[in-house]
């Protein structure tokens, strides 16, 4: 590793999703209930991924390219 580049950690991966998911639901104007819906989560587990504490399962993960690729249709 160069000099001066940090390491990727775990909670920058979850800052990707977050920016994902939350730009996702701005584009629906979906309220963080309707989009877990959707998905099949919780309102709850939909703020901790938009907040960066949390990722998407494997099963939310797909569920959320179902969604993805329906909006660019």
């Amino acid at each position: 590793m160069a000099k001066g580049q940090k390491k990727s950690t775990p909670k920058q991966k979850d800052d990707d999703w977050a920016g994902t998911i939350g730009s996702l639901r701005a584009k629906l104007s979906l309220t963080q209930e309707r989009f877990a819906a959707k998905v099949g989560v919780t309102w709850s587990t939909v703020s901790r991924w938009e907040n960066g504490r949390g990722r998407p399962s494997p099963l939310a993960t797909l569920r959320l390219e179902e969604i993805l690729s329906g909006e660019s249709t």
